[in-house]
C-alpha cells in the first residue's frame, strides 16, 4: 500500500495588505476542503474522486475565484474554465467558456469519461452538460454583489483590476486608482500587467495521491476580472495548468500566459523522469527556471506520498496532508 497525500490552494498572489479577517476567513474554506479531502482518502476513495470532491467544494464556496464568486467579463458575465487528469493513463477532461454548469470541474470529468473528446468549450460544453443531466443554473448564481463593484471599478479606472476581496467602500476611483499606483511603486511585483496589491487570480486545485498509488489533479477558475470575453488561460490546458501522471500530480495558478509559456505543470514530471529529481527539487527548478519573468505557483504530490508546493510572487494560499498526520494550511512563505 503507497502512502496518499492531498495538496490544495486558492490562488497565487496574494496583497500583503490584505486584512486579518479575509486571510482567516480563506484558511477556514482552506481547512474545510483539505478535511473534506482527507475524510475521502482516509475511506479508501481514488484520487480522481478525491480531486473532483475538493475542487467542487471550492467552486461552491464564493470565497475563492471558481465557480460561485467567479470574476466578471468585461461584459458582467461569467466565464469558467476547469480541467481534470487521471494519473493513471494520463486521461484528461478540460472546458472553457461555461457559463451555466454549477460545477465547472465535474463537467470536465464527464468529458474524460463519456465523451470521445479531451477537451470542449462555451455552446459545445454547455449542451453536453444537459446531455449529462449536470445541474445548472442562471449566470447570475455565479455572481456576486462584490465582484459586479469591483468590476465597475476596474471599467472605471482604465481596466485596472482591483482585488476584490479588498472592500474599497467609500474610495473613488481616483484615489484608489492612485493607491494602486502607490502600492505597484513600493513592492514593484507585477502579475499579468498589474500591481501584486490588485491582482486577485484566486484559481483553485487540488492534486492528491492515493492508497494505492494512483495520481490525479483538478483546477477550476473564473478567470480574470474585467477579462475579454472568449479568454482562455492556462487551467484547463492539460500540461499548463494541471498535470498527471505516475510521478506526479500538479495543479498551477498565478500569470496564465506565462504557465501556459512554460508548460508548467508537465514540466514537473519532466525533470522528475527525466533529470531524476525529487518532487520538491523539481518543483522549485520549474517555478525558477522556466517562468521567465511571470509569477505563479503550484502544488504538487508524488507517487510515494510526498507534497511540494512553490511560488515566486507574494503568498499561496494552500493546504496540505499526508496519511501520517501532517496537515497544513497557510498563505506565506
Amino acid at each position: 500500500m503507497a502512502r496518499w497525500a492531498i495538496a490544495i490552494h486558492g490562488g497565487a498572489g496574494v496583497d500583503p495588505n490584505l486584512p486579518e479577517h479575509r486571510q482567516e476567513e480563506a484558511k477556514r474554506v482552506l481547512a474545510r476542503c483539505l478535511q473534506v479531502g482527507v475524510d475521502l482518502l482516509r475511506a479508501g476513495a481514488t484520487a480522481l474522486d478525491v480531486v473532483e470532491a475538493v475542487v467542487r467544494e471550492l467552486e461552491t464556496d464564493p470565497c475563492f475565484n471558481s465557480g460561485r464568486g467567479s470574476a466578471l467579463t468585461r461584459a458582467g458575465t461569467v466565464e469558467m474554465e476547469a480541467s481534470i487528469m487521471d494519473g493513471r493513463g494520463r486521461r484528461c477532461g478540460a472546458v472553457s467558456g461555461v457559463s451555466t454548469v454549477r460545477n465547472p470541474v465535474s463537467l470536465a470529468r464527464r468529458v474524460m469519461d463519456k465523451s470521445p473528446h479531451s477537451y470542449l468549450a462555451f455552446d459545445g460544453a454547455e449542451d453536453f452538460a444537459r446531455d449529462q443531466g449536470l445541474e445548472v443554473v442562471d449566470n447570475s448564481y455565479f455572481i456576486t454583489e462584490e465582484n459586479v463593484g469591483m468590476l465597475k471599478l476596474a471599467k472605471e479606472a482604465n481596466s485596472i483590476l482591483f482585488d476584490y476581496r479588498i472592500p474599497l467602500a467609500g474610495a473613488d476611483t481616483c484615489s484608489a486608482q492612485a493607491a494602486a499606483t502607490e502600492n505597484h511603486n513600493n513592492n514593484g511585483m507585477v502579475m499579468n500587467g498589474l500591481p501584486i496589491s490588485i491582482y486577485a487570480p484566486e484559481t483553485v486545485g487540488c492534486a492528491v495521491v492515493d492508497c494505492n498509488g494512483f495520481t490525479a489533479a483538478a483546477t477550476s477558475t473564473g478567470g480574470l476580472m474585467n477579462k475579454m470575453t472568449g479568454r482562455i488561460g492556462d487551467s484547463p490546458l492539460i500540461g499548463a495548468g494541471t498535470y498527471a501522471c505516475g510521478h506526479c500530480a500538479v495543479s498551477c495558478t498565478g500569470e496564465g500566459e506565462a504557465i501556459i509559456r512554460s508548460t508548467l505543470a508537465r514540466d514537473v514530471a519532466a525533470v522528475m523522469e527525466y533529470k531524476g529529481l525529487p518532487l520538491q527539487e523539481a518543483v522549485d527548478f520549474c517555478v525558477k527556471e522556466r517562468l521567465d519573468e511571470g509569477f505563479a505557483g503550484l502544488i504538487a504530490v508524488s507517487g510515494t506520498g510526498e507534497v511540494a508546493y512553490g511560488f515566486n510572487c507574494t503568498g499561496m494560499f494552500r493546504g496540505c496532508a499526508t496519511e501520517d498526520g501532517f496537515m497544513e494550511v497557510g498563505i506565506w512563505e
